[in-house]
């Protein structure tokens, strides 16, 4: 990374957000200016800020209580971001000549002649001086006075408003065209949206997240998901619970966090409010992930300490009490209100196989986001795992979850799989069917769709029940058309002699002078081939019983195009059969899936390791 100084080109200004998130620079598209609607009488608008002014600001340096910082402006920034100018100020106190520019300290109000001007926002990186950049707080009162929603995604964010929206009709006649949900590719295409768009913009820097309770291998995971979007995970506890103590309102310049997951694991964001009116308040001075309206948990901050660095500083903290909720995110700011409810999905975590296990019942919950949430629970499984069962030895394991879906009752998964050397990575359960079956339900295109809990036992088992498949070789190298391919493959025991199966599958005669490629895999890396759903119904469907029998081997091969419609799958269709079964006078009709014939062997353990061999079939003679 440049070292950059605060003169340096207006291209590299970071935005130091108040999870440390770093905005960019977008080309001015005219001049800043806010209306008389956002005008108040202890307000200063940036036509009256000259060069050279003195005031102060108000951030908690420790504890809960605001303190000041003196300030001098340097100068106004024109046209910073789209219609919204920024304030350079040089910063005085004997903590922030040590730290400089400190995330966390995002969103603390700034006062010239006893005037609010906005929220200290903005920061370079490896800065020699503690130089920060200002939000106007014209730009923050817009936000502050855009109306709220009565729901969010069918979410009432009042008390007292009707419950979550259930089961209901889409209208847009959308239809979902089977892509399966994979949490990396949905971190992948977030991380692009919010990437710079070019030389002309900043990289963005990253950024701290303070989490508590995570192993190294979630921590590892939860940087993988999040530090492309500008989050970096920081070890550093959060976790605090409720403080009876702990102030009951936000106060201005006090600490705010956004919290991603709380209970026997915590990952937070740690702020600083700017402006409270009534119910509401302002605070970061620019977005957190720039979400528009959202739901998401916040909390009363408490400062632990200020942490100097000479990359970039930050105050470590943690949550006192839980208040309001974080409801919109925008480009000045985020807004918060005391009164709002943001939904949270519980989670429990249960652990056996192991005689006397640590604290192997584990409790979360995690913001109901369409993003965070299957995050959060691939994470949360992982690092709960790894605390009380890390072991350097084989392990097979298996995983029942529950998932309760508003409207659709419950559901039951399964999940296997077999680490060798080690119990697995959180990152396993990044491609677990209750993570994929939480993000693809959430991000379905019908209709809102709300999460009421999860529950996973985890069981696991170290005798080494598990074979590895170490080859595989036809009986036949070549067969007649009709006849079935018989496969004989060597399994690996953990000690003892090697083991032999005869697996067949049977070849149709239409397959008479082709050579044909057969895969052989275990039964819990096969998934059988499903319909694209056209409704949150069936995609819930789809769920159930995804995979083959896990101690099984599977012996497959391509057999050209199928037809999948309203929830139904055809398979091995002769040639010519996809174009003649389509539609002609509707765009509505089967769509065509690329099917497989599969032969199953049990084996009664599970099995590590695939194979493929090739068969060939003689022509037909006439």
């Amino acid at each position: 990374m440049r070292h950059l100084s605060w003169f340096s080109s207006l291209t590299s200004l970071l935005g130091l957000s108040a999870l440390g998130l770093l905005a960019t620079l977008p080309l001015g598209l005219k001049s800043a200016s806010a209306g008389a609607a956002t005008s108040r009488p202890d307000t200063m608008p940036v036509s009256q800020i000259k060069r050279g002014m003195k005031g102060y600001g108000l951030t908690v340096f420790e504890g809960t209580r605001p303190e000041r910082f003196d300030v001098e402006v340097i100068d106004v920034l024109r046209n910073f971001r789209p219609r919204q100018d920024l304030i350079l100020v040089k910063t005085k106190h004997p903590r922030l000549e040590v730290a400089k520019v400190v995330a966390g300290m995002s969103g603390s109000p700034i006062y010239l002649d006893n005037k609010m001007i906005g929220a200290y926002a903005y920061g370079w990186s490896f800065g020699s001086e503690p130089v920060a950049g200002v939000t106007p707080i014209d730009n923050m009162i817009e936000d502050l006075q855009r109306p709220l929603p009565d729901k969010i995604f069918g979410w009432p964010l009042k008390p007292g408003s009707a419950s979550a929206t259930g089961p209901q009709a889409s209208n847009d006649g959308s239809r979902f065209r089977g892509a399966k949900y994979d949490l990396r590719q949905h971190a992948a295409a977030l991380a692009q949206r919010t990437a710079p768009a070019g030389a002309i913009t900043a990289a963005p820097v990253a950024t701290p997240l303070l989490v508590g309770g995570m192993s190294n291998g979630a921590i590892g995971l939860a940087r993988e998901l999040l530090a492309p979007l500008g989050m970096e995970p920081l070890q550093a506890g959060g976790g605090g619970g409720q403080d009876p103590a702990a102030p009951k309102r936000y106060d201005d310049g006090g600490a705010v966090g956004v919290q991603l997951i709380r209970g026997d694991m915590s990952a937070m964001g740690l702020g600083t409010v700017t402006r409270v009116e009534g119910d509401k308040l302002v605070a970061f001075g620019h977005p957190m992930m720039e979400a528009g309206v959202t739901a998401l948990p916040t909390c009363i901050g408490k400062v632990l300490w200020f942490l100097a660095s000479d990359q970039r500083s930050f105050k470590i903290g943690m949550g006192v009490r839980d208040v309001g909720a974080l409801v919109q995110d925008r480009q000045a700011s985020i807004l918060v209100s005391h009164s709002a409810q943001a939904p949270v999905v519980p989670l429990k975590v249960g652990i056996k196989g192991m005689p006397g296990l640590p604290s192997s019942n584990w409790s979360f919950e995690i913001a109901h986001e369409k993003f965070m949430t299957p995050s959060f629970m691939a994470v949360a499984i992982g690092s709960a795992l790894q605390a009380v069962a890390n072991e350097r030895q084989d392990v097979s394991w298996t995983a029942v979850s529950k998932l309760k879906i508003k409207g659709y009752g419950e559901i039951r998964l399964e999940d296997y799989g077999v680490a060798m050397g080690g119990t697995p990575e959180a990152g396993e359960f990044a491609r677990s069917n209750l993570v994929r079956a939480i993000g693809a339900i959430m991000n379905n295109p019908w209709q809102p769709a709300f999460i009421e809990s999860a529950e996973i036992e985890v069981e696991l088992h170290y005798a080494r029940d598990m074979l590895r498949l170490r080859g595989a070789e036809l009986l036949e190298p070549e067969i007649d058309a009709g006849k079935p391919a018989r496969v004989r493959v060597t399994l690996v025991p953990y000690s003892g002699p090697e083991l032999t199966r005869v697996l067949s599958v049977d070849l149709p005669a239409h397959l008479a002078g082709q050579t044909v490629s057969l895969d052989i895999a275990p039964g819990y890396m096969e998934e059988r081939e499903v319909a694209a759903p056209d409704s949150l119904q069936e995609m819930i469907a789809n769920f159930v019983s995804p995979i083959y029998p896990p101690k099984s081997l599977v012996v497959s091969y391509d057999s050209g195009s199928g037809l999948a419609f309203r929830g139904r799958v055809a398979k091995n269709l002769p040639p010519g059969a996809v174009d003649a079964i389509r539609p002609t006078t509707s765009s509505i009709g089967p769509d065509s899936v690329e099917s497989s014939v599969r032969a199953v062997t049990p084996v009664g353990q599970f099995v590590v390791g695939r194979d493929r061999v090739s068969v060939v079939i003689r022509p037909a003679l006439r």
